[in-house]
């Protein structure tokens, strides 16, 4: 794999996100001129949290002000950059917004004109885009079962009910038709050339973070041990969705975006980006048997065992390794929750 020009300018919106500052600070150890968005600079907890990074000097890391609500305000950030990861999605719908009637509406609005200026800028080669694999369900048009595997063909139906479907619906239908429209501009390959890649990311854990309390997606991973009844109904979602539950690292997560960017292969498309698929009662077996002291519940056990077949290979077809394991990504998540106080 021939690597880019670690002089280049790259760009990542939320980047003081969970994934989005972690990708920023690789980034910078890298060498990258980063150009990251912040829905507000007047956030100084947020704005603090970047410019604390090594190398996060004012001509290495320039920080704009751009929300997924007012998607021109993005144009700045991206112009000049060879590379632009579109890491922001908006999580609750601005009820202040007469543009948009749901988040939906404003995160495939905002992926659009990302798009579209990506292939106005003349400088971008390649738009990735952090999907989720909550798109790419196995779960039949009917609810009455699941396809036997999982991979990059598959998308969820969004009218298919199945338990706890009401619970991130909103996400589910923004991820899913966000992920469509971004994708879309790939197949039309706008301005003569530019690469639209989605990574279509498992649930996140790991030991590091610069954010100062438990990211959620962690929190969800731990949620049999902390037993907090919601966190623990978001991971019940995802089984419930997928069959099992796809999971990966964080530092696995930003060098597969890195990964996409550096790579000299084409690498126009979709790409599932999981290391793990495990059901909850494996996980929660896992907790029993290494953490025992936590005291998970029995109850947590008890779970549907289905033959679902992770068949997505696109990602390490190309090239790319995994680094971390189910057991080391739930080690690490319990690393940081008890960093955090929550364990």
């Amino acid at each position: 794999m021939e690597k880019k020009n670690s002089c280049c300018k790259v760009c990542v919106t939320g980047g003081a996100g969970y994934i989005g500052s972690w990708l920023v600070k690789k980034l910078l150890e890298k060498q990258y001129t980063v150009h990251a968005t912040l829905k507000n600079l007047k956030d100084e907890s947020k704005v603090g949290l970047l410019r604390s990074l090594p190398n996060a000097n004012s001509t290495r890391l320039v920080l704009f002000e751009a929300d997924i609500y007012n998607p021109d305000e993005f144009e700045k950030a991206i112009q000049g950059c060879e590379f632009v990861f579109h890491v922001a999605t908006p999580m609750h719908h601005s009820v202040g917004s007469n543009k948009y009637k749901n988040v939906t509406e404003a995160a495939v609005a905002s992926a659009k004109s990302i798009a579209k200026f990506c292939a106005k800028s003349g400088t971008v080669r390649r738009l990735i885009y952090t999907a989720s694999v909550v798109a790419a369900s196995p779960i039949k048009d009917c609810g009455s079962g699941f396809m036997d595997f999982m991979d990059e063909t598959l998308w969820t139906p969004l009218n298919v009910s199945f338990p706890y479907c009401d619970l991130h619906k909103d996400y589910l239908q923004s991820k899913t038709l966000t992920e469509q429209e971004i994708l879309s501009y790939g197949h039309q390959k706008i301005g003569g050339g530019l690469e639209v890649v989605s990574l279509a990311c498992g649930l996140v854990g790991g030991r590091d973070t610069l954010l100062s309390f438990t990211p959620l997606t962690v929190a969800v991973l731990i949620s049999q041990l902390t037993n907090n009844a919601n966190f623990y109904k978001s991971l019940k979602y995802m089984e419930e969705l997928l069959g099992k539950i796809p999971v990966i690292h964080l530092d696995d997560v930003c060098e597969a975006h890195i990964f996409c960017m550096e790579n000299n292969q084409p690498m126009n498309g979709r790409f599932l980006c999981a290391s793990s698929f495990v059901s909850t009662s494996e996980i929660a077996t896992y907790y029993l048997q290494n953490y025992p002291q936590l005291r998970p519940k029995q109850e947590y056990l008890d779970g549907p065992k289905r033959e679902i077949k992770w068949a997505s290979t696109k990602l390490i077809d190309k090239g790319f390794v995994y680094k971390y394991d189910i057991n080391m990504i739930l080690d690490d998540s319990i690393t940081c929750a008890r960093r955090m106080g929550d364990i």
